[in-house]
């Protein structure tokens, strides 16, 4: 916020609708995971390790590396019955989080199979992550044992007001 500009995670929403990039395949390329390698780092590919950004084929808007290499945090708290306790079309759903466990990571890593790939797949963040953090008390991101997570920021036009950021990061914020 400093640079007059907030930053912040995506929504699981934001994630999915950019890992889609206006399809409503399975994947940005279709139904057909025999494909994926043109397209992903995952677990029969990547050798076990993660690969620098944009050796694979990007998505139709141009993003690369929505799906595999690493999974990326986004900023709800992950319920495992979100989608299906939603009753009608939300725009914008969040899930706020209330707590520091599960969070919702999208798009699958180096270490998944194919089918953990897809758009519309959700995986929830364990305590186990950072169970070698070597300081204390634990760091909420820091996350030693788990280097198939990662992240990408999202830009919004207009800085939220002193309510909406409160919601983001709590009252307690530097």
């Amino acid at each position: 916020m400093r640079f007059g500009a907030f930053y912040r995670l995506p929504t699981e929403a934001e994630w999915e609708y950019a890992a889609r990039a206006g399809t409503n395949t399975a994947y940005y390329f279709g139904d057909n995971n025999k494909e994926l390698d043109k397209y992903a780092w995952y677990y029969a590919n990547s050798n076990g390790t993660y690969h620098k950004v944009g050796q694979k084929e990007p998505n139709p808007w141009g993003l690369y590396d929505m799906y595999g290499n690493v999974a990326e945090w986004t900023l709800d708290q992950y319920l495992p019955k979100a989608y299906q306790n939603r009753n009608s079309i939300t725009k914008n759903p969040i899930e706020f989080p209330i707590e520091e466990y599960p969070r919702s990571v999208r798009g699958g890593s180096y270490l998944d199979d194919n089918q953990d790939l897809r758009s519309a797949s959700r995986m929830a963040s364990t305590e186990n992550w950072k169970m070698r953090d070597p300081q204390f008390p634990k760091s909420k991101w820091w996350n030693t044992d788990a280097p198939f997570v990662g992240f990408r920021i999202v830009r919004i036009e207009d800085i939220p007001s002193k309510n909406e950021l409160d919601k983001y990061w709590g009252e307690e914020r530097p």
